[in-house]
Formats: structure tokens, sequence, C-alpha cells
């Protein structure tokens, strides 16, 4: 280990105090027959110019998103993410800050903080928003969780069109717990949740659009909850949506949990994204994570501060209200810069362009034989059914250069009739000329 600052003289002087032969007494409680008795096979080592070379050819073999088209979505989604938020939050300034544990010397990062939760508070409709989650998956658990200390109730049913990935870790974060109703994934609509919803409910929880693309009545569903008592949680995978759509604090929702990665995050093969999660003021006690709130100093000048941080580090384990431990700062840093760029007619204008790219693709596909476009309403996500195993048509067509979206049987192994179905996105990056690529390359393949 020539890397490690350390000499051998140093360390013989450390072995020497704590009593040990060599470095491998350390290791003299693992059993022998846990120890490998050979060398790994690796390459020698080689000069750094060479390890460079061989590295890139291996990186040359990816087709990136940008490389030709791209339908890929599922809760991930490629959009253009302007060079000013790239520039601005490498500034070292930004780059090298952390958790603002002292606020009267973290004034910059609890102000971008309080800027952020006033954006996410504005585009969900909702009266409060925290400084960031995780992640969207994680943030529905910490909603669920959140719920059941609310209504002091333990029954959640989890909608059929919430995405698997979130609907996995919500049952991690309970353990399977028998509380949890979990609904069968419906291509053509989900199974009803208002009708599993009962005087022991504590929250339904309702993605939309969902993981099918498909729009969700959320007023009704409020309705329906709230009269039992329960939360209403509604989860967006696709942020850009509520540039269009009516926010869900104006259609009743209770806590409000979005995968804030569209906006200002690149896909960046799968993480770190952030999670965000707004809710009513009444609520604001039980929300995890922490708050930045403004205030004035002893001299009246504007301040801003850490309102609220009930997590484990600040307080004793058995009364946090969550165990996440940080936020993803630098995220949330570049959701902020580019909703800033955008304002509010241009986040408006951006959610209309997906829209209107997603009709282009959905007529498109209507059109090739052995295509059925599944869905009657959508954002900028749908489910076709083909007439071939989905994972092998996106894997020819692939071959192709066309990354045609994501098998449902991917994110469902095992569940029934999901094998033929793909889930297509389309955004404002989405050309006439990768829709037409597409369509021909289906015509070919399915016919």
């Amino acid at each position: 280990m020539r890397y490690l600052p350390h000499s051998q003289h140093e360390r013989d002087e450390m072995l020497g105090v704590i009593g040990a032969s060599d470095i491998d007494a350390l290791f003299s409680a693992v059993p022998k027959s846990a120890l490998k008795s050979f060398t790994l096979d690796l390459p020698a080592h080689s000069p750094e110019f060479l390890v460079e070379a061989h590295l890139r050819a291996l990186a040359n073999k990816n087709h990136a998103a940008g490389d030709g088209p791209f339908f890929v979505g599922a809760g991930a989604y490629r959009h253009h993410v302007p060079a000013t938020v790239d520039h601005l939050i490498q500034r070292s300034e930004w780059l090298t800050a952390y958790t603002p544990y002292q606020p009267e010397i973290s004034q910059g990062t609890l102000q971008m903080l309080f800027e952020f939760q006033t954006q996410v508070a504005k585009i969900t409709g909702m009266d409060v928003a925290n400084a960031s989650l995780y992640d969207g998956s994680t943030g529905t658990a910490e909603a669920v969780l959140m719920a059941r200390r609310l209504t002091r109730k333990n029954k959640v049913v989890l909608s059929g069109g919430l995405h698997p990935h979130y609907r996995d870790v919500v049952k991690a974060y309970l353990k399977d717990d028998p509380d949890l109703v979990c609904l069968s994934p419906s291509p053509e609509g989900q199974g009803d949740v208002l009708e599993h919803i009962d005087g022991n409910t504590a929250a339904i929880v309702i993605q939309t659009p969902d993981f099918y693309g498909h729009l969700r009545d959320l007023k009704n569903a409020a309705e329906a909850a709230h009269a039992q008592g329960a939360l209403l949680i509604v989860v967006i995978t696709e942020v850009v949506s509520l540039g269009v759509l009516e926010a869900p604090g104006a259609l009743g929702a209770d806590i409000v949990v979005c995968e804030g990665q569209s906006i200002g995050n690149a896909l960046n093969f799968g993480g770190p994204y952030l999670g965000l999660m707004a809710t009513r003021k009444e609520f604001i006690r039980q929300m995890p994570g922490r708050l930045c709130g403004e205030t004035v100093d002893a001299d009246g000048n504007r301040g801003f501060v850490l309102t609220l941080s009930t997590r484990e580090q600040h307080i004793r384990r058995e009364k946090a209200t969550s165990n996440i431990c940080t936020n993803s700062g630098l995220c949330a840093l570049a959701f902020s810069i580019h909703m800033s760029l955008l304002g509010e007619a241009g986040f408006v204008r951006l959610a209309r362009l997906n829209h209107a790219n997603a009709i282009l693709l959905a007529d498109a596909l209507a059109a090739v034989p052995g295509v059925e476009v599944l869905n009657k309403t959508f954002f900028n996500e749908m489910t076709i059914r083909v007439t071939q195993p989905a994972a092998s048509v996106v894997e020819r067509l692939a071959q192709r250069g066309i990354l045609a979206g994501v098998p449902a049987s991917r994110l469902l192994p095992g569940e029934e009739g999901v094998e033929n179905l793909i889930i297509l996105a389309a955004t404002e990056l989405t050309t006439d000329a990768d829709i037409a690529a597409l369509a021909a390359a289906l015509t070919e393949e399915l016919a």
C-alpha cells in the first residue's frame, strides 16, 4: 500500500505500541479458512498514461444518453442542464460547503437552501418544504413514517402505480409490516386505492404521473382519505410535470414527495439525486430532515438560520423524527440554480415542450403495426404493448443505437402481464428525427 502516508519505520513503531509482530498478526482472529491462500489475478502495474488509455478505451464502449435517440425514463429523465449550473456548483465556496452547523458563518448555504425551499413549496402548492432529502424513494418512505406519526395509525396503502423501487424502499423501511398494503401494478390504470381506505388508515400513497405514465385523480383521493382521517401522500418522479399540472397542494395533498433530478441534475449513471418534500404548515414539526428559515440579527439585518433540524445527530436518537443524516446539498443547489434560470415562465414552457414531444411520440407509436399505446392520459411518459417480448425488442433496438425505453419486466421481474410492455419518455431533447428513427426501427423489428 505505497499510497498510505506512513513510512516503514512508522508502521513498525505502531505495531510495537500495540504489541503485534507484523501486519498479519492483526488478522489472527480471522479463521484460516476465510483467508485467501492465493494471490489475486490482477494485471501488473503500468505507467499512469497507459492506465488512462485503458480506462478511456473501456469508457468508449458505453453508449451515452446523448449518443443517439433516447427514450429512457421510469424515474430518471434526460433534460438539458444549462452550462451555468455546472459552472456555479463547481465554485469552491459551494463545492466544499457542508452542513451549516454554525449558521452565523454559513449564511450563503442557508440562503440558498431557503430559496430552494421557497421554490419547492411554490411548485408543489404546499405551505412549507424542507432542505431536501436523499432522493424520491427515501423521501417516500420518510413521508409514510411521518404520516404514521401524525395520525397515530399504522395502515398505509401504496397504489399499484407507485414506482417499484419506491415501493421496495418503503417495504425495507417498514420491514414488511403487515399494515403495509401494496396494490398490484396494472398498465391499464391501477387498482382502486380508495376502496382500501378505512378508519385504521394512516395514509394512501399515489404517484402521478404514475409508473406507467397515467395521470391520477388526486382530488377525489384526497376527499376519500380525509373522510377516514387518513393523509394523502403524492409522489412525483418527473418534477417537470408540475409546470403544467395543477399543484398537488391545490388538490388536497397533505405531503408531497418528488424526485428533483430532472431540474439541474444530469442522469449521472443513477445518482446522486435529491428528494423534495413539502407539507402543510400544521405538520411541520413531524417533517424529517432540516428546514432553513429567515430572521433578523440584533441589528435588524436580514439573516438565515437552521430553524428545525429534528434528526438523530442533533437530538436523542429515540426522539428524532428521522435518521436521515444529511441532505443532497449540492444537488439541491443545482436544482435551485436551474429553476432560477428558468423562472416561472420558463418552467411552464419547458413542461409544455415535454408534453408536446410526448404527443408526437404517442402518435408515431400508435401508427406502428404491432404497437398499442396504453395511455389515455400522460405528461411526457407512456407505456406501449408490443407483440414480442419487450426486453428482446429493446435490446435489438439498442444494437441499432436507439435506447427505446425500459422493459417493464426489468423493474417488475416475475410480475404477470408485463413481459410485452415498454415504458418510454420524451423530453425537450427528443427530436422529430429521434421519433422517426424509433418508429421505423420498431416497424422493422415487429414485422
